[in-house]
């Protein structure tokens, strides 16, 4: 059997390029595609010692199709995220929630000889998305789970609500771009003014610098009817829930092992909602890949090798906070 190259994660924490089998033919609706750009999200890090290929923002050219594909060519540009699968039947399946379905498979779970981290990807046309004329690989690569989790914590937002966004980093920096360009205001929240003339060039209409205020109603205009919180360390609650609007919508986007808390008052006493997100539904995806097209939506990005070093030196940088704003990973001779 023919193979491509992948690269693993490893338990030095470095990664190891490695191969994986390709079927003589493909199966189903299955779809082999050359990768040609790679986003390295925030995850990664956390399976670079995992036995399994790495990456999940891919993008790439199709190269060959299984007998049962229906919309999709060769030569077409697609791209993928978090979920590769569902089963089709449930419930959420039917209802348009596949990434809720019990049986989803989702990076790191299943299908861990396939990733972004490679020569080539294998995987089901119905996870595949088409990427718009007017986003280049590099630009489309991050989008795949960085700008598709923010955009699902904005779906349904109205353009008279204002947005706090808490953190201004790989999350927050695509956060900023489709909350303005949906219309809202835009209220920035960061700890200290350094990466204020970024975010307000970025679309947003309020900065506010944390660091050692004792209260923060009187740094904001309008209170706030969404706040996303993509950044890394914990908020302090006693700053924030004051200038909520009731009612109010929190979305807790940064993946943490700890705990989330929370007064419990500020729940009964203002109707404020935590409301758990994660990659969105396909139909969501889609939408928002539209979006960014039409609206120019585009990530502040790094480029890097998709060699062994130059994914050490990209997951080494991210670590240590020194990415802007998203790493993307480059096969070599693309």
């Amino acid at each position: 059997m023919p193979s491509f190259t992948v690269f693993k994660g490893h338990e030095s924490g470095n990664p190891v390029k490695s191969t994986t089998t390709k079927p003589d033919e493909l199966t189903e609706d299955y779809v082999l595609i050359r990768i040609t750009a790679s986003g390295l999200c925030g995850t990664d890090l956390h399976f670079r010692r995992a036995n399994m290929v790495l990456g999940h923002e891919g993008v790439g050219i199709v190269e060959s199709l299984g007998p049962n594909t229906t919309h999709l060519k060769k030569g077409d540009r697609v791209g993928w995220g978090y979920e590769t699968d569902s089963c089709g039947h449930c419930i959420e399946c039917l209802q348009g929630s596949e990434n809720f379905c019990p049986e989803r498979h989702m990076y790191a779970e299943k299908n861990t000889d396939q990733g972004s981290f490679a020569t080539h990807a294998i995987w089901r046309e119905a996870f595949l998305h088409l990427i718009p004329e007017k986003l280049s690989d590099v630009a489309a690569a991050p989008l795949q789970c960085g700008g598709a989790t923010v955009f699902a914590a904005l779906d349904g937002v109205r353009a008279t609500d204002t947005v706090g966004i808490l953190g201004v980093g790989g999350l927050g920096h695509l956060a900023i771009q489709f909350a303005a360009k949906m219309g809202c205001r835009v209220v920035v929240l960061s700890s200290s003014e350094r990466k204020k003339d970024e975010a307000l060039k970025l679309g947003a209409h309020e900065f506010i610098a944390m660091k050692g205020l004792s209260t923060l109603t009187d740094s904001i205009s309008t209170p706030l009817n969404r706040l996303l919180v993509t950044a890394a360390v914990p908020p302090s609650w006693d700053l924030l829930v004051p200038i909520l609007a009731p009612r109010a919508n929190i979305y807790p986007i940064t993946v943490s092992p700890g705990s989330l808390e929370i007064p419990y008052m500020t729940l009964i006493g203002t109707g404020v909602k935590i409301i758990g997100t994660m990659v969105p539904a396909r139909a969501v995806h889609r939408r928002m890949l539209e979006f960014a097209a039409f609206q120019g939506v585009e990530p502040l990005v790094e480029e890097f090798a998709m060699t062994e070093e130059g994914i050490k030196e990209a997951m080494e940088r991210l670590e240590r906070g020194e990415v802007r704003y998203r790493a993307v990973l480059i096969p070599e001779g693309k």
